[in-house]
């Protein structure tokens, strides 16, 4: 998956959003969002089946690289909270 800035992400979005690879957006290092593209020419049902089963695996892969859990990682999609920091463990998995 690449990870870009918010401003390489709106200062780029035509060509990103041509990519076929999953895009997470970060701000100061944390992120924010995902761009995950649907590729398929069928209908919208399958799109849809096929965008799903895309973030599926891209949320299983977040979760294995940080070893966070699954609430954790809804945490930081919460808008009425700030994103969690990871604790220093964690954060040392998630930069390699």
């Amino acid at each position: 998956m690449r990870h870009v800035g918010i401003r390489e992400s709106r200062d780029r979005a035509t060509g990103l959003l041509r990519e076929a690879e999953p895009i997470a957006v970060e701000r100061h290092g944390k992120v924010v969002g995902f761009y995950i593209p649907v590729e398929s020419k069928r209908g919208e049902q399958e799109e849809l089946k096929e965008a799903l089963a895309r973030l599926d695996a891209s949320v299983k892969r977040v979760l294995e690289e940080t070893g966070m859990t699954g609430d954790e990682l809804a945490d930081y999609f919460d808008p009425s909270r700030p994103a969690p920091e990871l604790p220093p463990d964690r954060r040392e998995q998630a930069t390699g």
